[in-house]
């Protein structure tokens, strides 16, 4: 899939290893809609001005259990 490379190709250059990418990527084919749930209410976060960082950290402990089923 072409958004699969995109988002190897992004981590790659973030400095992500390489098994990391491979389970995320993983991760996200298991359930893209619990993914676009993240990343819309990350964008929310973000826009009421709440930190980059912090929105994610947040955002990701709200749906934690839902996460660790994927891995």
């Amino acid at each position: 899939m072409f958004q699969n490379f995109l988002l190897k190709k992004m981590l790659q250059k973030q400095g992500v290893p390489e098994a990391q990418i491979d389970m995320f990527v993983k991760m996200i084919e298991k359930d893209p809609e619990l993914f676009k749930k993240i990343a819309e209410e990350m964008q929310q976060k973000i826009k009421g001005g709440m930190d980059q960082m912090k929105a994610g950290t947040e955002v990701m402990k709200k749906y934690e259990s839902e996460l660790k089923k994927l891995v």
